[in-house]
């Protein structure tokens, strides 16, 4: 009888439900979640909400996230939106494979890189909503200046950011190990390369470490192109 409940015990466990992402391929948000996902060694289902067909807005992900945005994770009961929360869920529940360092000062580093107006709450609202004031300036004073303005605005950023880490980054950000500034870093560097021609020599160290992700299979395995719905 022993024996049997310890066999059903198992069976239980291996029966758990996998963890499912909803997220869109070329989301830096979402693409950030993956890279985690992937670095912890979690698998996971990949569910696609197609933001540029406004499949957020359906009355099922309404449901599933009232915020209409992505990515959101679910882990059985649990759900939880927004990169920044499923980062610090993921951490708490599946600690392997450590995204913050024991250290209390460069732990306080990476939750600063994450937290700042600079990448959070700086750069992404650029990236999703700031794209149609983009548009707008554009429709008053011409594409170029549009693009000016995205880039200056993205500058300041990377600027910033170069001063709060420069003293603390080597091989990546914050040292020799990946952790969860390089985590919302690389997808962000990425993004903002392709979709607004920044110059990265501008900035050598970010420039330098944007150099080793590349290098990382778990980045590269996160990236749009690799997603199933890179195509949509």
């Amino acid at each position: 009888m022993e024996q049997l409940n310890n066999q059903n015990q198992r069976d239980t466990m291996n029966s758990s439900p996998k963890l499912v992402l909803y997220n869109f391929s070329h989301s830096s948000c979402s693409w950030r979640v993956r890279f985690a996902l992937n670095l912890k060694g979690l698998d996971y289902e990949y569910k696609a909400v197609n933001l540029a067909k406004g499949e957020q807005f359906s009355k099922e992900f309404e449901q599933l996230n009232p915020l209409r945005c992505v990515p959101v994770l679910v882990d059985g009961d649990v759900v939880v939106s927004d990169s920044l929360a499923i980062l610090l869920y993921l951490e708490e529940k599946y600690p392997q494979r450590a995204l913050l360092p024991d250290d209390p000062r460069r732990k306080a580093l990476n939750l600063q890189s994450n937290s700042l107006e600079l990448v959070n709450g700086f750069n992404d609202p650029l990236l999703l909503t700031s794209i149609n004031q983009k548009k707008r300036i554009e429709e008053k004073v011409g594409p170029e200046e549009g693009l000016l303005w995205a880039q200056s605005s993205i500058e300041k950023g990377f600027f910033a950011l170069e001063q709060l880490v420069k003293d603390f980054a080597t091989r990546f950000a914050t040292g020799e190990a990946l952790y969860m500034a390089d985590v919302f870093l690389a997808p962000q560097i990425a993004t903002v390369v392709m979709r607004f021609n920044i110059d990265m020599s501008n900035f050598p160290i970010l420039s330098r470490v944007y150099e080793s992700y590349k290098t990382v299979p778990e980045f590269r395995a996160s990236s749009p192109e690799a997603q199933p719905d890179a195509g949509s």
